[in-house]
Parts: structure tokens; C-alpha cells; sequence
């Protein structure tokens, strides 16, 4: 049973592939680690055995059925999965990580999940997350706070810290994560974990319970670029009930055998390295990007010169759009309802218990970024300064094919460290908020350990619909290190 769990997804789909092990052995073997390791992790929020059990059954039936018939199976069959508890799935409960959606249970489920299942995948459950994904560390979840399987004194990042520790805790061979301003490359980061945040538009959002709609992106979190790829593979494609999902062609990612680079061009941006990162950082992706270039890649240092802008613009754009989408939180059509004699007050009763601090704040940091006489000032200013990131990002890739730079200024902080500076928070995410202003994709790979032991993580960026160079590059590097083959001490 321990062998299964540490097997990949790609290793895991190889061996039912093979009949050297059946879907419900493997989807056993997972509930067996969630059931000895989850009260010291608290990677989910809501486990689903039965049902997984039952789909892994399906499964073995269909594929043995295929066996006779020769039919083709469908590309995911029979591997188990986590989802993170901000995308809807039919039937089973739906809480955001929050009180105020209580008893919720949504009637449909999220395409980004669907397609998943419908390419025979297994859910094991719903995974703990940040209240509404605002938050870099899973502590404001009202569920429970999720630790990090490296150092369980440590964060796993966030906000889809849940899915993060589920996968370095080998709980699940991969898991669903969502992307506003780098919540699955900074999870994935701290935990050791290869993420992938698609460009916007490449995965449909319906059913991604709203946070930021324009920054807002579904990917997941794995332990190689082999794994996240093949679940982007399934998961991406025009959706007609998403107005913003890209009509664009899903390429069939493939992946060298040899880990070539000679011709790629690679920038580091020089805004990227800034005073005050932990030097174990710098130096493990500076390392990172010296061995591509000893896979023939040519490095070349590039400037973006509003990265120092995109903190206060992501901060004024995010809460404004969060405002406006957590104002249907009302306790009159679902979720928690306080009791209340005036209508007004049952609206402002509900949200007062319903919500948590962190979500509070952004209500209101948007909401006066949105009011009268300061909409100009704010939110306009900042669209504004928005497109000028953007272009920041279009220049560099007339002169590179990719860009390297780190996920985080730091590795894991501590349980704590920074829950009543909200500034400090915030500040974790300023390597990743100008990706999703840019909504340019982003795959976040592990390159190093701290002294503490924590891992330390490098983002590689494309141009817009850029995944397929991504995926590429982290390949070869995957096959000349062995970071993303490293294990927590859990056992």
C-alpha cells in the first residue's frame, strides 16, 4: 500500500494500464495514508470514501470490459484525485472554506471537474483552502488550519494550501487548485510540489466559486510537469458556459527524452531579486537557472519594470472584484442565515458571522476602491497600471522564450508568523500577483531545501497560451534533478 501512494500519477495510470493493480486497491491505499495522516495534516475539508470507492469499481469494470471489446479508454481512468473546496462538484458539500456557505450543496459541478471525470478520474474529496481563497497561508480557512507536511510548525502556503499538503503528504497523486494571485504556485512552492497556473482563459471558471473574476484560474498541483501537464491536457478547451474560456486549440503536450535546450532563451528579470529575500532562495534559483543553461538554454537578464506596481494594483483590482462578487452572500437563497427581524438586518447579521476577518477586509478594501468620487482614483488607476504590467510581460517575450524567477521571497513561515500583519501576508504573494495581471501562465518546480529543510521553489513564466514550453523546460529539469523526488518526514 505505501508503494502505491508513492507512485506519480503517470506511474499510477502506467501500473492500472499494466492490470498490476486495480482502481480500488489504489483509491484504498490513498483513504488508508488520509486516514492515519489527517489529523496531524488537516488537508481536507470533506472526505467522500463511498463514492470514490464506488467510481474506482466502475472503473476496473470498464476496464476490463475494454479488455475484451478493445475499446478505447478514456485517459485518466480509475486514478484518484483531490479538489480543492472552491469548485463546485455535484452533491458533495461546498464551503469555500467559509461559515457563511454552511449546508451548501451545489446541484451541478465545475467543467474544470467534470472533465476530469469524465476522463475517468476518481474524486477522494474536497481539499482546505483559504475563506474564498484570500489568503497566502490556509490559516483563515473557518475549518481548521491545514499544516505543511515538511514541518507541521509550518504553513503550506495558500490559498489552496489543502490540495498542496494532500499531494507532498502522498494523499493523492495530484489535486485541483485555483490561481487568483498565486495560489497554486506558492502552495506548491512551500510543499515541494510542481503547479501549474494556465493562462487565463485556457480552463473554463464556471463552477470556480468567484474570488477576482478577471485574475481567477483553475490548475493543479503534482509532483512532476509530466503529471500536471496531462491534467491540464484534460481539464483546458473552450467551455460555452464560461464568456471569458479562450476558444484556442489544446496542444497534446509531449515531452523530449533527452533534456535539450540548446536555442531556448531564458530571462531573468533583475526586479525579481530584491533586498530582503532569504539568500537559501536566490541562490537555489540562481542554481536552478545555471543547470539550464548547462542543458544549452541561453540566460539572458531582462527588466520588467512596473513588477514594483503590481502589489498595490493587485490589492486594489482583487478586493474590488471580490466586493462586487461576495455581495450574493446575503442568507436569503443558500448558505448561512442568521435569524433577524428587518431584512436589512438578516443581510447584515448574516455576513457579520458568516465571514471571516481576512474577508471582511477585502470587502471593504474594495468596496471603497469602487465607491463614489474614489473609483477613478482607484480602481480606474489601477486597470491602468494593469495594462502597463501587461506589456511589461509583451516586451520580454520578444526577447525570451520563457522567464525564471522565484515563487516566493521565502520559504514556509511558520504557523502564526503572520497572521495579524496583513502586510507581511500580502507581501508573500509579490513574486506571483504580476503573472495573473498579466494572465500569462506560470509553472512553479521545486529547486532546493533551506536549512531547515524546507523546500524552495522557481516559477517559469510563458507568453500567453505558453504551457507547452513550460512543461518542456521543467521536464528536462526534472530529468537531471531529483527535487521533486524528495518526501516529507511524515513517516
Amino acid at each position: 500500500m505505501a508503494e502505491m501512494t508513492e507512485w506519480t500519477a503517470r506511474e499510477a495510470l502506467d501500473a492500472l494500464a499494466r492490470g498490476e493493480v486495480s482502481s480500488e486497491e489504489l483509491t484504498r491505499a490513498f483513504l488508508a495514508r488520509i486516514e492515519r495522516l489527517e489529523d496531524r495534516v488537516r488537508a481536507f475539508i470533506t472526505l467522500t470514501p463511498d463514492s470514490a470507492l464506488e467510481s474506482a469499481r466502475a472503473a476496473d469494470r470498464r476496464r476490463a470490459e475494454a479488455r475484451r471489446s478493445g475499446e478505447t479508454l478514456p485517459p485518466l481512468l480509475g486514478l484518484p484525485l483531490a479538489v480543492k473546496d472552491l469548485l463546485a462538484l455535484e452533491g458533495v458539500p461546498c464551503t469555500c472554506g467559509s461559515r457563511i456557505l454552511e449546508g451548501f450543496i451545489p446541484p451541478y459541478t465545475a467543467t474544470s471537474v467534470a472533465r476530469l471525470l469524465e476522463a475517468g478520474a476518481v474524486s477522494l474529496g474536497k481539499t482546505n483552502l483559504d475563506e474564498f481563497a484570500m489568503g497566502s497561508s490556509t490559516e483563515s480557512s473557518a475549518y481548521g488550519v491545514t499544516r505543511n507536511p515538511w514541518n507541521l510548525d509550518h504553513v503550506p502556503g495558500g490559498s489552496s494550501g489543502g490540495s498542496a499538503a494532500a499531494v507532498a503528504a502522498r494523499m493523492a497523486p495530484a489535486a485541483l487548485g485555483t490561481d487568483t494571485g498565486g495560489s497554486v504556485r506558492q502552495p506548491a512552492s512551500f510543499c515541494g510540489l510542481t503547479g501549474i497556473k494556465p493562462t487565463y482563459g485556457r480552463v473554463s471558471r464556471y463552477g470556480l466559486v468567484a474570488y477576482g473574476s478577471s485574475l481567477d484560474c483553475v490548475g493543479v498541483l503534482a509532483r512532476t510537469a509530466v503529471d500536471a501537464a496531462l491534467l491540464l491536457e484534460v481539464m483546458a478547451g473552450h467551455d460555452p458556459l464560461d464568456a471569458t474560456s479562450l476558444d484556442a486549440p489544446v496542444p497534446r503536450f509531449r515531452f523530449d527524452q533527452e533534456p535539450d535546450l540548446r536555442g531556448l532563451r531564458v530571462g531573468v528579470p533583475k526586479e525579481f531579486f530584491i533586498e530582503g529575500m532569504q539568500p537559501e532562495v536566490e541562490s537555489a534559483v540562481r542554481a536552478a537557472v545555471a543547470r539550464l543553461a548547462d542543458l544549452g538554454a541561453e540566460v539572458i537578464e531582462i527588466s520588467l519594470p512596473h513588477t514594483d506596481l503590481a502589489l498595490p494594483v493587485y490589492y486594489l483590482i482583487a478586493p474590488a472584484e471580490a466586493s462586487a462578487n461576495l455581495s450574493r452572500y446575503d442568507g436569503v437563497r443558500y448558505g448561512l442565515r442568521e435569524p433577524a427581524g428587518a431584512l436589512w438586518d438578516q443581510f447584515k447579521d448574516t455576513r457579520g458571522a458568516g465571514f471571516g476577518p481576512e474577508v471582511k477586509r477585502r470587502i471593504m478594501l474594495g468596496t471603497y476602491a469602487l465607491s463614489a468620487g474614489y473609483y477613478d482614483a482607484y480602481y480606474g488607476q489601477a486597470q491602468k497600471v494593469r495594462t502597463l504590467i501587461k506589456r511589461d510581460f509583451e516586451t520580454a517575450f520578444t526577447q525570451v522564450d520563457l522567464i525564471a524567477t522565484p515563487v516566493a521571497p521565502s520559504t514556509a513561515f511558520r504557523l502564526g508568523e503572520h497572521r495579524d500583519d496583513p502586510l507581511s501576508m500580502y507581501l508573500e504573494d509579490v513574486f506571483t500577483l504580476p503573472v495573473n495581471l498579466a494572465g500569462v501562465p506560470g509553472l512553479a518546480l521545486p529547486v532546493g531545501f533551506d536549512g531547515q529543510g524546507l523546500p524552495v521553489g522557481m516559477q517559469l513564466l510563458g507568453p500567453h497560451l505558453g504551457e507547452e514550453v513550460l512543461f518542456r523546460v521543467g521536464h528536462a529539469y526534472q530529468q537531471v534533478t531529483d527535487w521533486h523526488l524528495r518526501r516529507p518526514p511524515l513517516d
